[in-house]
């Protein structure tokens, strides 16, 4: 196979390695583009290449124009616009390999290279993780390569000298990007994501269907990453990370309280903390929504630059802007803490709310414990509903089936299994049933240490659901009843794991430990590149001048800072210049100075006369005068050609300036 392709002439060997590295330009877009996009441009190429071997011509202006049309019809059929991020993706991957269809001159190939390095930096519109720059790095270095063989127009050279050349040169401008990537400054949103780069992105929702929270259980993918300070860590179940508070229920879903009389009669958070704190900091992962997660319950501001935060009533923080690129922030959260009225209040009356005619069962089971305990107090309700929940036979499942309208009656009565949500709601709708106040909390329960870097990472597998129940002279209490039915899944963290591919299942068998220490390792390096490439921010810029010895940076001097290295590396190159110039090839430029001076005092010689000649010439034009430069030239010679060690170069250039020089 390789005999075949060295034997092929030069241009189709040229073209096949250009298609190559477009098609792995383009393969990581193809999640991302339409499958007529994806499917054209394999065509494209695939059909391009078979013309280069086979010595066919190129396809008419018409093949092209068809092409186009079709190309922009399809764009505008599907993205309904020509605008916008995706269909410009669409757009410009298209046009990269019809343009290879139109191949024949070098011009053409500079227009496909400086295509192709623009659809590379496309990539980074839908991702920016380290494995995406890997894989740009690579095609960087290959589109380097075929524009450096583009200009090596002789003969036949091997692609590995030209990709020799091309990583040299990856390599010299490296440093000058690195200098540019840290003190360049930053200026949101310039550096970040389009606000469309997160659609499609999983998580958590702002409503609750009963079953939604258990597909994400399937999602290992990170949610955030957290780094705690001072050395305190608080237990694991205390990891509550608080998302949306769910209120209003229809009898399928769960929505936060949006009606007049709520935002008019809103229940305030009356936050009150005790206790020590713990201070930490969150990598958070896009999610195109504006919550900040913080462990329960932050009473001061998380710190986040830039971005305006504010506290809803029911202790969830929410920034003005959605979260679409990788943000990093600080918070101070406490353990202990309580929050919302002593004493009942009249917002209190919309967490007691059920809609009519759905889960007729629940509330009998309701009567039945008021019945059973007429003078309970909420707190023995809420108690003998957990006990009914660890003895009553309830399992901890993902997969508990397709529940029907009346989900509460469902998970007491027939099914008694499910997953958080399903445990969650069935436990809300109960306690309203029994007339007490009460809703569900979504969010992150819990984490693992990642014991490469000693960062908590919490994964969209820990997922959870869990309720609020409001209680006279306590306020709302946090009730988690997926731990009265499963206890090891809030304190031991042990998470139901989706079925695991062949590989992993495979490696799991050899080696227990090993796939998990491999993705420790793989984490703790994607967090490494999250941290001081993604999350290279303006306060990180600002803090590398501190370190610098700036007692108070500001964008003055951080601008000066970039002129001066600007400045100095210039300098720098010129300098350099000045000395290569100085020593290429000193030889010749001593000998055409030599030229120059009996030119002057006319004497006439060829361009490419030898020394021995032109001394030979002078004696004949200068006669006896000239034989010390005689004998200077041909000493020049011989220090050139016979390496004579009495011809020291630098003696030489010393003597030129002492020696007699006929004149005019």
């Amino acid at each position: 196979m390789l005999s075949r392709l060295s034997a092929l002439p030069r241009d189709a060997r040229d073209t096949l390695f250009l298609l190559l590295v477009i098609a792995w330009v383009v393969l990581p877009q193809v999640g991302n583009l339409p499958l007529w996009c994806s499917l054209l441009a394999a065509g494209v190429l695939l059909w391009r290449g078979w013309l280069a071997v086979t010595a066919r011509p190129l396809p008419g202006k018409w093949w092209l124009l068809g092409l186009l049309a079709a190309t922009l019809a399809a764009t505008l059929a599907t993205h309904r616009t020509l605008l916008g991020r995706d269909a410009g993706v669409t757009l410009i991957v298209v046009l990269l390999a019809l343009k290879t269809l139109e191949l024949r001159a070098r011009r053409d190939a500079f227009v496909i290279f400086f295509l192709g390095f623009f659809t590379m930096l496309t990539n980074f519109f839908f991702s920016q993780s380290l494995l995406t720059a890997a894989a740009m790095l690579v095609a960087l270095l290959g589109l380097l390569t075929a524009l450096v063989n583009a200009h090596m127009p002789v003969g036949k050279p091997p692609l590995l000298q030209a990709a020799r050349t091309a990583g040299w040169m990856a390599l010299l401008g490296a440093p000058i990007m690195a200098v540019l990537f840290m003190l360049f400054p930053r200026l949101a949103p310039l550096w970040g994501i389009p606000s469309d780069a997160m659609s499609g992105r999983s998580g958590l929702s702002a409503s609750m269907q009963v079953g939604n929270i258990a597909s994400l259980a399937l999602d290992e993918s990170i949610a955030m990453r957290i780094r705690f300070e001072d050395g305190r860590i608080p237990p694991q179940q205390d990891l509550y990370f608080r998302g949306p508070v769910l209120s209003a229920f229809d009898g399928r879903e769960w929505r936060p309280l949006a009606s007049r009389f709520s935002q008019r009669n809103g229940v305030p958070a009356a936050l009150e903390v005790v206790g020590a704190p713990y201070r930490y900091e969150v990598t958070l992962e896009p999610n195109n929504r504006p919550w900040i997660f913080v462990m329960e319950a932050a009473e001061q501001r998380p710190e986040l630059p830039g971005a305006e935060l504010a506290m809803t009533p029911d202790l969830q923080w929410l920034s003005n802007r959605p979260v679409t690129d990788l943000t990093r922030y600080k918070a101070v959260s406490y353990a202990d803490f309580r929050h919302g009225p002593q004493r009942f209040a009249a917002g209190l009356a919309e967490y007691q709310l059920l809609p009519d005619g759905f889960n007729p069962r629940t509330r009998a089971l309701a009567a039945e414990l008021r019945n059973q305990q007429p003078r309970a107090d909420s707190a023995a309700l809420v108690a003998a509903v957990l006990d009914r929940l660890r003895s009553g036979g309830y399992t901890y499942t993902l997969d508990p089936g397709v529940y029907g309208a009346n989900t509460a009656d469902e998970f007491w009565f027939d099914r008694k299994e499910g997953f958080c949500e399903h445990i969650a709601s069935a436990f809300v709708v109960l306690m309203r049933a029994l007339d007490i106040p009460a809703r569900v909390v979504t969010g992150y329960q819990g984490g693992e240490r990642n014991s490469v870097d000693d960062y908590w990472i919490v994964r969209q597998s820990d997922a959870h659901a869990w309720a609020e129940v409001w209680m006279a002279g306590r306020g709302w209490v946090r009730v988690d009843p997926t731990a009265a039915v499963a206890p090891s899944r809030i304190g031991a963290l042990q998470r139901l794991q989706a079925p695991r591919g062949v590989f992993a299942s495979a490696i799991g068998t050899v080696s227990p430990g090993l796939a998990e220490t491999l993705r420790a390792a793989w984490e703790a390096v994607n967090n490494g590149w999250n941290q001081w490439v993604l999350n290279y921010t303006q306060s990180k810029q600002l803090d590398l001048l501190k370190n610098l010895g700036f007692e108070s940076p500001s964008w003055e001097d951080l601008s000066y800072v970039l002129i001066g290295l600007v400045v100095l590396v210039s300098l720098g190159g010129a300098a350099w210049t000045l000395w290569e110039r100085s020593q290429h090839d000193p030889w010749l430029r001593l000998l055409g100075r030599a030229r120059r001076r009996l030119h002057e005092a006319g004497l006439e010689m060829a361009p490419a006369s030898p020394p021995r000649q032109i001394a030979a010439l002078a004696r004949r034009r200068f006669g006896a005068g000239a034989d010390a430069l005689a004998d200077w030239l041909l000493r020049l010679e011989a220090q050139r050609y016979a390496r004579d060690p009495r011809g020291n170069l630098a003696a030489l250039r010393r003597e030129f300036n002492q020696l007699a020089w006929p004149k005019p």
